[in-house]
């Protein structure tokens, strides 16, 4: 038999080494490789065309036989899974630590349970009195909701197996779980694969509803490793500031559904409560026009979201170094529109320092906001207010033009329904919309005239 190889896996990013070493070369984390348990090396080949057990073929059309999605109770929940949980689904949910990811998915399994379906919440974090006492808190605590506290994937299959298939599992968290069947510790790269495997390949047979909540690294992504998010069907984050009451809930795989939905909330006293028009939650405050604010509609998935963003220009003395910050836009991004601004319209900023804010702590990834941007650093500049319940749109070039963009009537109609009555973006990029009028805009230096000309 040959001789097997050792292989040491990082624990923050799965990468593999064949020897050990005190930094990963991937992502630099220290002290994170550990040795993996070998794989079986096989000294002859083994037919494997028979001795195993055959498996059974179905037709792709089957008349009449359609899977129905389960509610949450929850709208905006409902919302980001696109319709509601598919029995036999397995979604991973991940978000920062204390964001709120128990209170929601203890909200939305309380909803199930509630309406007659059977749900298991099983803890690996907290005990069930803990549980008990978060429960008390939000209001649920008289849902006949089935509660234990464990980290054996092994005791918890075997006991789910003695009993009827429930129609929602979750499991608080995937990173806590352990096999006995795998070398390892609780977290590390082959516990957190295996122990998934197994608790998804029980949802697929049964069709429960299986949701897995997930630790994230300091850069934000998913703790453990890649293929994790391959194997289930649904990725969610839940984001937001613990400064701010908002959270939203993102899908960033979902093989049933829109990719990029969101659903938003707000954190509240009794828990997590719906906020149904986002768009008037970051748009909140607005009094009176001010110089250096504009309302940008960005578009998160199938859903139109109005936010402001504000811009503040301080000139300063001759020698010093200006700054630049932004909150909720991209940085890069920020440098490379200035320099579009100063090159192709003639501005000044580099005697001046810029900030830049996106209102409510809302963070901004949609190219269209380019232009809403532009707009609120020439309104600063210039120190003359944009024109009144108007919205900009539109992704700028390098050449300092305005390009169109997607779902530019959905973003139209969004603004006319909270009071808007001017739409400013590239040209052939709007439709009809009633009680909006439509002005297009296809170079920076037009946008520069048209806001100091208004008075």
């Amino acid at each position: 038999m040959a001789k097997s190889k050792k292989k040491y896996v990082c624990q923050a990013c799965g990468a593999v080494a064949h020897r050990w070493q005190g930094q990963c070369g991937d992502c630099s984390e220290w002290n994170s490789l550990v040795e993996d348990a070998p794989a079986t090396v096989f000294s002859q080949k083994h037919d494997l065309s028979s001795g195993g057990r055959a498996i059974e073929f179905v037709d792709l059309h089957r008349p009449g036989e359609e899977l129905v999605r389960r509610t949450t109770g929850l709208d905006e929940f409902d919302r980001a899974l696109g319709g509601g949980l598919v029995p036999g689904c397995a979604i991973l949910m991940g978000g920062d630590p204390g964001i709120g990811k128990s209170t929601l998915l203890l909200q939305a399994a309380a909803n199930i349970a509630k309406a007659g379906k059977e749900v298991v919440y099983v803890s690996g974090e907290e005990a069930a009195g803990q549980v008990r006492l978060r429960a008390s808190r939000l209001g649920v605590a008289d849902a006949p909701l089935k509660l234990a506290s464990s980290t054996s994937v092994r005791d918890i299959l075997t006991t789910l197996g003695a009993m009827e298939a429930p129609a929602m599992l979750v499991i608080d968290s995937i990173q806590t779980m352990h096999s006995d069947t795998i070398e390892g510790a609780p977290g590390t790269v082959s516990q957190v694969r295996g122990c998934a495997f197994e608790l998804i390949r029980y949802a697929k047979e049964t069709g429960v509803a299986l949701v897995l909540v997930g630790h994230v690294t300091k850069d934000g992504s998913i703790a453990g490793p890649r293929v994790l998010e391959h194997m289930v069907d649904v990725v969610m984050s839940f984001e937001g500031e613990r400064s701010h009451q908002y959270r939203i809930l993102r899908a960033l795989k979902n093989r049933f559904g829109a990719v990029d939905e969101i659903g938003v909330f707000a954190m509240a006293a009794k828990g997590l409560e719906e906020v149904a028009n986002p768009s008037l939650l970051f748009l909140s405050g607005r009094d009176e026009p001010l110089a250096g604010s504009a309302v940008f509609p960005a578009l998160e998935g199938t859903r139109p979201v109005l936010v402001e963003v504000q811009a503040l220009i301080v000139r300063l003395q001759s020698g010093a170094t200006p700054r630049r910050a932004v909150v909720g836009w991209d940085n890069g991004r920020l440098a490379m529109l200035l320099a579009v601004l100063e090159s192709r319209c003639g501005l000044n900023f580099s005697s001046a320092e810029v900030y830049l804010n996106v209102a409510g702590g809302y963070r901004l990834a949609d190219p269209a906001a380019d232009l809403a941007v532009a707009a609120a650093l020439v309104s600063a500049l210039a120190d003359k207010p944009l024109p009144e319940r108007s919205v900009w749109f539109g992704e700028v070039s390098l050449a300092g033009e305005v390009r169109p963009v997607a779902h530019a009537g959905l973003r139209l109609r969004e603004a006319a329904k909270l009071g808007f009555v001017t739409g400013c973006g590239p040209q052939n990029g709007g439709e009809k919309v009633a009680n909006m009028k439509f002005s297009p805009v296809d170079r920076l230096s037009k946008l520069v005239d048209r806001v100091m000309a208004n008075t």
